[in-house]
């Protein structure tokens, strides 16, 4: 008996030290990543600020919390790196728990509108400066004319390459799908793995299937279904699309096991940057993974825009887009204004122009524009881009998005047919939607 009461109290004790101060899991890292020392703490208020970004983002946040912190000396700011697709989990139970960060990161459209509708996250209307931010961004954040996230990035998707591989074969960056399979095809006689996938967490697939699906009937397809004006989610195009990703799956355009991969430990990224994957369809938070994991593979880094289908009514200047990361406040923290001035320094000026310049990505702040090569040309796509579409899972309800995750992911694994998938995403979506 004494033996298990020792056990319960030792329980008990690591249960306790595993709340963060404000019930949401924090661990006792501040934002220099060194241990904390309680006495530090006396007599300050503590926020905690919770985000997924490694690498120059992650210094250029630390950069604007020390910026906080320096206004406001009696603030000590407790920051929390969370690899992203645990953060989703570990944010969706601080949420439901009452034990959120102060400030938070994420992607704004229906990810977030989930925790706005239950009440969970502050609006932020009235100490927004909206003309500070890009328009379609901020949108991204805004429900029913209220602020409810501050957009510093905005990412877009493109088809990354390694341009050694395509100049050693002969090969030049595909237009068209049917350019595409012959250069996977070229690529499969040689021995090199064309696309390299990591799809255990679903999302990463969903690219390829949202963007078949905009080339083959044109961004308003997803409008039409979402907003149930005319089209559904059973939709020919969605179907279609799906056939396209099992074409390229029976061609083995991916690496074996590609379902079972995941994405935040890198495996598919070392594929890219070992030379035996070629090619990869993400976001251009790549380029900031390049410069953390593998610096000297970016000077064979190339991209180009996702290809047109036969016959289809979209092109390429219809781009895949998503604001990320947006941040914002827990409606129940313990100091709202304080933790809304830090949001506002992480979207300042300052921010935006070094997240820009050191990271390679795109910001939702307007009139910020990049100096550096690589993102000087992802800018110059989302200007000449006419039509920026948000991922799916990030604009849909939780329960639909997930199912568009599930099933796509089913496709790729030839567990379901394109058919029975599309099905599937119109019924949940006649339950949810209308």
């Amino acid at each position: 008996m004494k033996k298990l009461l020792t056990i319960f109290t030792m329980l008990a004790v690591l249960l306790l030290a595993a709340c963060g101060l404000n019930g949401g899991g924090s661990t006792s890292e501040t934002s220099s990543g060194k241990a904390e020392d309680s006495k530090s703490n006396e007599g300050k208020k503590v926020l905690e600020f919770w985000h997924i970004d490694p690498g120059e983002k992650e210094k250029i946040y630390e950069e604007a919390v020390a910026r906080f912190e320096e206004k406001h000396p009696d603030v000590d700011v407790k920051v929390l790196r969370i690899p992203n697709d645990a953060f989703k989990q570990k944010l969706s139970v601080a949420m439901s728990g009452n034990e959120a960060p102060d400030v938070f990161s994420n992607w704004g459209g229906g990810w977030l509108k989930n925790f706005v509708d239950q009440g969970k996250v502050l609006e932020l209307t009235e100490s927004t400066d909206k003309a500070h931010f890009n328009e379609l961004a901020l949108a991204n954040t805004t429900f029913d004319d209220k602020v409810y996230g501050l957009p510093l990035g905005l990412s877009i998707d493109v088809v990354f390459y390694n341009k050694e591989i395509f100049e050693k074969y002969g090969l030049t960056p595909p237009k068209t799908y049917d350019e595409w399979l012959s250069v996977i095809d070229t690529l499969k006689d040689n021995n090199i793995i064309p696309i390299a996938l990591a799809n255990q967490t679903k999302w990463p697939g969903a690219y390829l299937f949202m963007n078949f699906a905009s080339r083959i009937a044109g961004p308003e397809l997803f409008d039409s279904a979402f907003n149930r004006k005319g089209r559904g989610f059973d939709d020919p195009a969605y179907v279609q699309a799906g056939e396209y990703l099992q074409e390229m799956v029976e061609r083995e355009a991916f690496n074996p096991g590609f379902n079972g991969v995941p994405y935040d430990e890198g495996q598919g990224r070392q594929l890219l940057y070992s030379g035996q994957a070629a090619m990869m369809d993400m976001t251009i938070s790549f380029v900031n993974n390049v410069r953390q994991e593998a610096p000297e593979f970016e000077e064979k880094l190339d991209f180009f825009l996702f290809p047109t289908v036969e016959g289809g009514k979209g092109d390429q200047t219809q781009v895949g887009a998503a604001t990320g990361p947006v941040w914002s406040v827990a409606k129940n923290s313990k100091y709202p204004d304080l933790a809304t001035e830090l949001a506002i320094e992480l979207t300042s000026a300052e921010t935006a122009q070094n997240y820009m310049d050191r990271t390679g990505s795109l910001s939702g702040i307007k009139d910020v524009k990049p100096a550096d090569e690589f993102t000087k040309r992802f800018y110059e796509v989302v200007q000449g881009a006419t039509h920026l579409q948000m991922p799916y899972d990030q604009t849909l309800p939780p329960e639909l998005a997930e199912l568009h995750k599930d099933t796509t992911q089913a496709i790729y694994g030839l567990d379901m047919t394109p058919e029975e998938a599309a099905e599937k995403m119109e019924a949940k979506a006649k339950e949810v939607l209308e």
